[in-house]
């Protein structure tokens, strides 16, 4: 029997349209009646997901939610933070010389704010600040305090761009930081021990559910480590190849309730 099951956001639990369909709901709530815990795992902010949490009744005494791809495991009932890994003052400077190097803007995150230190503010920092309804603050990087924890930094940009970025970054770039490419736009770089399967594996841990007990259900390439760790790994049929290689079963789209045809299928019995 599963015991928990991990739900990406974008491109998983939400359609195209940013909605949670009523079948989607309706699946994750009777999952929740059999005693099953249900955890959201997202690239997001804590403050992109504070609104879906609330709808999908997901803020029991027992509660958690992962955000930053990992980096932020919290109780979503007390908000008592399970576990934070953070860059760095000195990390963000490295990522940032870097990104002048190779022409590509950035921006970056503490806990609770979106920063970015480009005079022309990308069309890409403004889509993250709106979808995930965070502040959006203009702040040169000789101006950040140099104690503040920094949850992650995306280098952003037109999708051939990026690429042609991600192509001329230092093979030691790549031993440093954990890179997760989470949309054709969207390079994030966190601290090496950050992934989306580190995190529920240790919330597992946590709540003595075992790996077999656990279901992951993504799309991306930034769920391809929850995916790989799950007892039962769970690729949208909108997913990219190589979560689908990896996964044990292929559910429908985001734009066909496909975390409720999953849960029906693996948890329901329906």
């Amino acid at each position: 029997m599963y015991k928990l099951i991990a739900i990406d956001i974008d491109g998983t639990l939400m359609n195209d349209r940013k909605e949670i369909t009523k079948e989607v709901n309706d699946a994750i709530q009777a999952a929740k009646a059999k005693g099953v815990k249900v955890v959201i795992c997202t690239g997001r902010p804590i403050a992109g997901v504070r609104s879906i949490i609330e709808e999908l009744k997901l803020n029991d005494e027992d509660d958690f939610v992962v955000t930053f791809n990992g980096a932020l495991v919290q109780n979503t009932y007390s908000k008592d933070v399970e576990s934070q890994i953070t860059l760095n003052y000195n990390d963000l400077k490295e990522i940032h010389d870097l990104s002048l190097k190779l022409n590509s803007p950035l921006h970056f995150f503490d806990t609770e704010n979106l920063y970015t230190p480009n005079r022309k503010i990308s069309t890409y920092t403004i889509h993250e600040a709106h979808i995930n309804k965070i502040p959006l603050n203009y702040l040169p990087i000789d101006e950040v305090p140099k104690d503040m924890l920094i949850s992650k930094v995306m280098y952003i940009d037109e999708p051939e761009r990026l690429n042609a970025t991600i192509a001329n970054i230092p093979e030691f770039f790549w031993d440093k930081y954990t890179f997760v490419k989470s949309t054709p736009f969207f390079l994030e770089i966190l601290d090496p021990r950050v992934s989306k399967g580190n995190a529920i594996k240790q919330l597992a841990e946590k709540l003595s559910i075992k790996q077999e007990e656990v279901i992951c259900i993504g799309d991306g390439e930034n769920d391809l480590s929850m995916i790989e760790y799950a007892g039962c790994g769970v690729a949208m049929a909108n997913a990219v190849s190589v979560v689908k290689e990896v996964a044990q079963f292929q559910t429908l789209s985001n734009n066909e309730n496909g975390v409720a045809y999953a849960i029906e299928k693996l948890v329901l019995g329906t």
